[in-house]
C-alpha cells in the first residue's frame, strides 16, 4: 500500500466512502459496509488498489482540463 494513498484516505471526511475503506485498511479487515451496501475484498491488497482507484479518480477529476484552439483559414495560402 502506497502510505500516501492511505494518508489521503484516512484524510476523507468521515462517512465517505475513501474514509470507510482506510478503517478497513488500517483494522487488518476486508469487509467494508458503505451506504447499506457491504463489500468483501479478497485481500488487503485488493482493498488497497481500490483505494488508489478512489485517489486516482478524484486526482483526475480536480485536474484542469487542457484546451487547445485550432484555426484554419484559406485566404493567403495560393
Amino acid at each position: 500500500m502506497d502510505p500516501t494513498v492511505l494518508a489521503w484516505a484516512l484524510a476523507q471526511p468521515a462517512g465517505s466512502r475513501a474514509a470507510a475503506l482506510a478503517a478497513a485498511y488500517t483494522g487488518g479487515t476486508t469487509r467494508v459496509t458503505f451506504d447499506g451496501r457491504t463489500v468483501e475484498y479478497r485481500s488487503l491488497d485488493e482493498l488497497g488498489r481500490a483505494l488508489a482507484v478512489l485517489r486516482g479518480a478524484e486526482s483526475t477529476a480536480a485536474r484542469r482540463p487542457s484546451v487547445t484552439l485550432a484555426s484554419f483559414s484559406r485566404e493567403g495560402t495560393r
